[in-house]
């Protein structure tokens, strides 16, 4: 925020599969921030990936890294933060949670410097810092025995968003009312132009010759239904461009407010937090009539967690149940603590529209819902086995009902080139078929 007030264009990025924080930084740059994974994408992809979010002209990139720096899928710290600096070739400004200790941080922080040699720890900024001699200790110590330039201190602050099961609450429900007291913190106590000047002090990236879709509008003419809203809001910048450049045409649904499904060709229904907004999304029973008809039909629908809730029966959630689309006969109960969390690889094991059989998927999942299903529609099956992960539990995940593939696991589109293909031939096939919305079904 403070770089933006000084006409800096940033480029925002979140290593790691979160929407969340994405969402914040995508809010307050003004332009998308791009996840980097290096378990669900290989190193060519996620450079690629660098150079969409850096290429329109930004004058500063921003890599937020998540866990420790040497946090990996194995004791090997593969898929850490230190490994994509190093891809990147990014220094690295670390950040110290200085609560309660002063010469330990020191200590710490030689080790992280000594740990992996190979990366380039340029600076350090001390956080919740209590009072001014709480930070002299700190930086002293380690200028004396660490020899990383210390950056700046940040205190203690409060109005800072709050959190909730998942983490912070979203950017679009929160206000921004923090953000010019958090600016002028930042400034007050932290050396902003040396920052700038390590951000300068890099070397150049080979970026390889990739494209989010070699075969730019082969579906034009199509609508997909994106469910965006407080309640659904979990996407892949690069899922939504490549549906676009294929030739789909988005057609944005808020499924708190619409009251109707406008005339599409498939759904996409993403992540969120449907229990949270369970009331209001029960409430809209004629565009959850709309939904449940038109799946009925036959129209493709692509949901992913949050949305895979959606379009069950009900979610149970602080004593209440409340009724949804009601396309899958399951009861979805939101327990007290998680219930899947973390990378998933899944092999498909099952003919399906999507996915060839055979193939292996990698993707994440985080949930706090637990299904329970109540019966299995005829045709109804899972085609995911789970090789890691939790997905609807006993290995299974990747639930598929007429067009309807719905699952826990979150997928990035640019790692399953052939996905977004086959969901668009199948929302091509659909095409011109007009559901009857007004069709009297038994419905709730």
């Amino acid at each position: 925020f403070s770089l933006k007030t000084r006409n800096f264009k940033v480029a925002c990025f979140k290593k790691g599969p979160d929407y969340i924080d994405a969402g914040w930084l995508t809010s307050i740059a003004g332009r998308p921030c791009r996840n980097l994974d290096l378990f669900i994408l290989n190193e060519n992809q996620n450079l690629f990936i660098f150079f969409l979010g850096v290429k329109d002209g930004a004058d500063v990139a921003l890599i937020e890294g998540n866990r420790g720096l040497y946090d990996g899928v194995d004791w090997q710290g593969s898929c850490s933060s230190a490994q994509l600096a190093r891809l990147l070739k990014s220094p690295i400004i670390f950040v110290l949670d200085c609560t309660k200790a002063t010469r330990s941080m020191a200590a710490l922080l030689k080790g992280f410097v000594e740990f992996e040699k190979d990366v380039n720890i340029a600076g350090v900024i001390l956080n919740n810092i209590a009072r001014p001699r709480h930070e002299n200790i700190i930086r002293t110590t380690i200028e004396n025995y660490v020899g990383i330039k210390v950056l700046g201190s940040i205190p203690k602050l409060k109005h800072l968003p709050n959190e909730r099961h998942l983490g912070l609450i979203t950017s679009c429900e929160f206000n921004f009312k923090f953000l010019p007291i958090l600016k002028e913190t930042f400034e007050k106590n932290v050396d902003i132009d040396t920052i700038l000047e390590i951000a300068q002090n890099v070397e150049p990236l080979s970026i390889p010759d990739l494209y989010l879709t070699e075969e730019k509008n082969l579906y034009k003419g199509l609508k997909i239904a994106v469910f965006f809203d407080k309640a659904f809001q979990f996407y892949y910048p690069e899922n939504l461009e490549i549906l676009q450049q294929l030739g789909a045409e988005l057609v944005y649904v808020n499924a708190l407010q619409d009251r109707t499904l406008p005339e599409v060709d498939g759904i996409y229904l993403g992540g969120g937090f449907p229990e949270v907004y369970a009331e209001a999304l029960a409430e809209n029973g004629s565009l959850r009539k709309d939904v449940y008809i038109a799946g009925e039909e036959g129209i493709p629908i692509f949901a992913e967690c949050g949305g895979l809730m959606y379009l069950g029966k009900e979610i149970f959630w602080r004593d209440k149940s409340y009724p949804m689309v009601g396309l899958l006969p399951i009861r979805f109960v939101v327990e007290p603590r998680p219930q899947g969390h973390g990378y998933v690889v899944a092999r498909c094991i099952k003919a399906n529209p999507y996915f060839p059989e055979g193939e292996i998927i990698k993707g994440h999942e985080f949930h706090y819902s637990r299904p329970e299903i109540l019966d299995f529609k005829p045709g109804m099956k899972f085609v995911f086995k789970l090789e890691k992960g939790t997905g609807f539990g006993g290995g299974k995940d990747g639930l598929q009902y007429k067009k309807i593939f719905a699952s826990y696991t979150h997928i990035h589109f640019l790692a399953i080139p052939y996905f977004a293909k086959n969901f668009l031939k199948e929302a091509k096939d659909f095409e011109g078929i007009k559901f009857n919305k007004k069709k009297e079904v038994a419905y709730v």
